[in-house]
């Protein structure tokens, strides 16, 4: 019998002993930097003479690795393999698809340090970021591989004399699995595990900034000894495979974690029924979010801002759940503003590897650049309170950037940043804090620190955000415990890590046999 699912353990590094491992492992990944990685098509290893270039966002002139990009003939043939494949796959039962993933839950946690390493060089995450991303991995192997075991259990109905009555979950077909950059091991096991776990095969199209992270993944399925054409990788860019697969025929489902941009281009391509198509496809998808933290004037002051800053900065502010505006109710608006301030200025802004980095680089140049961007727009909408610019290093490094008064309909009160930047906004009520919250066109995460349980009341009924906390941060999902999906464009309200998720890569079937 599997055990009841517990979430994996983050790694203390004032252990003496961790922090000499994770040193170790950085130490071997550095050792590994530069090699070339192939496509993983039905089995098979195919290398092209196109290549993405993987770099380290806290060193521009290291390469993580090269990686072999696909083409429309290599996107088909993976497409092939997958529909062959899922004949055998989807007749498994859950059980025995379930085993695999507790396999790879094994095989990756002996590796946890190393794969955490991968994602200081390629991703730019700080140790403890790292280390949350690998344990979330973890956990979502652990979890969906339960979660399908109960799934394949029979499933309750009410019964009429004179009738066998069941229903039982089959699934899709083949998917097209389009991760995120930003959590390249956790979400990218999250979205691929829970399609194959259901039953379905999957065509994987890996972020360009982390294709290597997403090798790493493709390794420890086939050292579990997943089958051939079960999980297909295939690098490339989003117009010459991404619009091709997610139009083909013969693709069941997307599952796509990235901006709302992609997103939305996503959704309307899928509906469209092109010749050979039986089905209507299935999107899921989270687009990101405009997060608020809503600091009400009966709060404790000093653990708000210590959440702001951390929600704020943490990863530079590039998780869809990241705090960008700071709703603090003009009674506390200035002490909570001079602490976030305070703590912003004391961050340690550094290369990834290194130990005592508490701000990493943003991912590429483009963001780097878009990010700056914004700053400057920010400066002619608020003011500037702390940082505001560039911070030193051979890396895409940004200064935590904090602005003031900044008005709720400002640009960078309204749109998606993804940086490390945070607009402080003044609410002359906890009902006008509420209001502006949802004021925008997003609903994915979002926090309240009060001590007052009717504003508490108050926002569980009208903040409209697909995961809402209270007294803590808007960051730092768990597996199992905060189902995690928003609403409005936020995406689809998928709540990943939760008991429904797995219905999402199944159809229900009901028979009925007379007696």
């Amino acid at each position: 019998m599997v055990p009841e699912f517990r979430n994996e353990p983050l790694t203390d590094f004032s252990v003496p002993a961790n922090r000499q491992a994770m040193l170790d492992a950085l130490a071997k990944v550095r050792s590994e930097l530069g090699r070339t990685y192939p496509l993983f098509i039905g089995g098979e290893e195919v290398m092209t003479e196109a290549k993405i270039r993987s770099i380290n966002p806290s060193n521009k002139d290291e390469l993580v690795g090269l990686v072999a990009k696909a083409d429309q003939a290599l996107a088909e043939r993976a497409m092939q393999a997958a529909l062959k494949a899922f004949e055998s796959w989807s007749r498994k039962s859950f059980t025995e698809r379930a085993r695999y993933l507790f396999k790879a839950a094994a095989i990756m946690r002996r590796r946890k340090h190393e794969l955490s390493a991968w994602m200081c060089f390629e991703a730019g995450k700080t140790w403890a970021e790292a280390d949350a991303d690998t344990a979330e991995a973890i956990d979502f192997l652990e979890f969906y591989g339960r979660e399908a075991v109960r799934m394949g259990e029979p499933q309750p109905l009410a019964r009429i004399p004179g009738e066998d009555n069941e229903q039982f979950y089959i699934p899709l077909g083949v998917g097209i699995i389009i991760p995120p950059w930003n959590f390249p091991l956790a979400i990218l096991t999250g979205m691929t595990s829970s399609a194959i776990v259901a039953g379905n095969t999957v065509v994987l199209k890996p972020a360009s900034p982390t294709p290597v992270i997403a090798w790493k993944l493709v390794e420890i399925m086939r050292e579990a000894g997943i089958p051939d054409g079960v999980l297909n990788y295939v690098p490339g860019s989003g117009s010459e495979i991404g619009d091709y697969l997610v139009d083909h025929p013969k693709t069941r489902f997307i599952s796509f974690t990235g901006s709302r941009e992609v997103g939305v281009r996503i959704y309307e391509r899928a509906a469209k029924v092109h010749p050979g198509q039986i089905w209507l496809k299935r999107v899921v998808a989270e687009m990101g979010g405009k997060d608020a933290i809503v600091v009400d004037s009966e709060a404790d002051l000093e653990e708000a801002a210590l959440q702001i800053v951390g929600s704020a900065f943490n990863f530079s502010g590039q998780k869809c759940s990241a705090c960008s505006r700071a709703i603090l109710h003009k009674d506390i608006y200035d002490q909570v503003a001079a602490r976030v301030v305070e703590l912003a200025k004391s961050m340690r802004v550094g290369p990834a590897t290194e130990p005592d980095s508490q701000v990493g680089p943003v991912i590429d140049e483009s963001a780097y650049n878009k990010i700056l961007e914004y700053i400057e727009i920010g400066k002619g909408e608020g003011k500037l309170l702390a940082g505001g610019g560039k911070a030193e290093g051979n890396g895409y490094f940004i200064q935590p950037t904090v602005f003031g008064d900044v008005d709720p309909h400002a640009r960078i009160a309204q749109e998606e940043i993804f940086g490390p930047v945070v607009a402080l906004i003044r609410a002359d009520s906890f009902e006008d804090a509420i209001r502006i919250a949802n004021d925008t066109e997003y609903g994915l995460t979002g926090s309240v620190f009060s001590r007052n349980r009717d504003h508490l009341e108050y926002a569980r009924r009208e903040f409209h955000v697909g995961n809402l906390y209270f007294n803590r941060k808007c960051t730092g999902a768990l597996v199992g415990v905060h189902p995690f999906g928003g609403f409005n464009m936020s995406g689809t309200d998928s709540k990943a890590g939760g008991r429904d998720y797995l219905l999402l890569f199944t159809q229900a079937k009901a028979v009925s046999e007379k007696l």
